[in-house]
């Protein structure tokens, strides 16, 4: 079983940036996994963020596509979501997620993952 253990959250001011980082306990082949970057802002549904495949082709959501950068580091078995020129809108728990397996097509759907973490809050003030 896949455990996935988020930091890196804070406190920021609009236009700041953060990096989070998401670590999991997997053997080596768990670092090609499908892997991915949720949020859950307060009466909002879990939206994806940003999604790894296999290849490490990454997928974006539109709203953070060009500000937030997904990569991972086979070697320390982290992932990692660099977050620049962060607004207020951007505040919310993020998750890092697992699928578990491999795969082709970094999807940004909630039901595409086995695996979560416990989150990490992310605050973005004026």
């Amino acid at each position: 079983q896949v455990q996935l253990v988020e930091s890196g959250g804070g406190s920021v001011q609009a236009g700041g940036s953060l990096r989070l980082s998401c670590t999991a306990s997997e053997f080596t082949s768990g670092n090609y996994y499908c892997m991915a970057w949720f949020r859950q802002a307060p009466g909002k549904e879990r939206e994806g963020v940003a999604a790894l495949d296999s290849y490490d082709t990454p997928q974006y959501a539109d709203s953070v596509q060009g500000r937030f950068i997904i990569s991972r580091d086979k070697a320390k078995n982290t992932l990692y979501l660099q977050m620049n020129t962060l607004k207020p809108e951007d505040t919310a728990m993020y998750y890092c997620a697992s699928r578990g397996g491999f795969c082709t097509d970094p999807t940004l759907r909630t039901d595409g993952y086995a695996y979560w973490g416990q989150g990490t809050q992310v605050t973005v003030s004026l």
